[in-house]
């Protein structure tokens, strides 16, 4: 189990992509296809990277969508062992 609260990907898409890009938000949706409401909840952290986004971002900002999932994945994961630690008292039987 990870320790430390992995970043959400929007934190991530704002710092190093938004900001040293100098774009703002409607620019940004623009480009991907997307609303401004759908882009504004993701950088924010109330929303999250879909496959569809991850290829979106991808195509964008020549990256992999695979790096966006992974990012997401992460921090989902995270915030379900914060939940449900009783996941740790499952024993394998494998």
């Amino acid at each position: 189990m990870i320790k430390r609260k992995p970043t959400h990907p929007g934190f991530i898409l704002e710092e190093d992509y938004i900001k040293p890009l100098q774009m703002n938000l409607q620019d940004l949706s623009d480009h991907l296809g997307i609303s401004r409401k759908t882009l504004h909840k993701i950088r924010t952290g109330k929303g999250s990277i879909t496959p569809e986004m991850a290829l979106r971002l991808s195509k964008l900002f020549s990256t992999s969508p695979e790096l966006w999932l992974n990012l997401q994945q992460k921090y989902d994961l995270w915030c379900v062992w914060q939940v449900h630690p009783e996941i740790n008292d499952i024993e394998a039987i494998a």
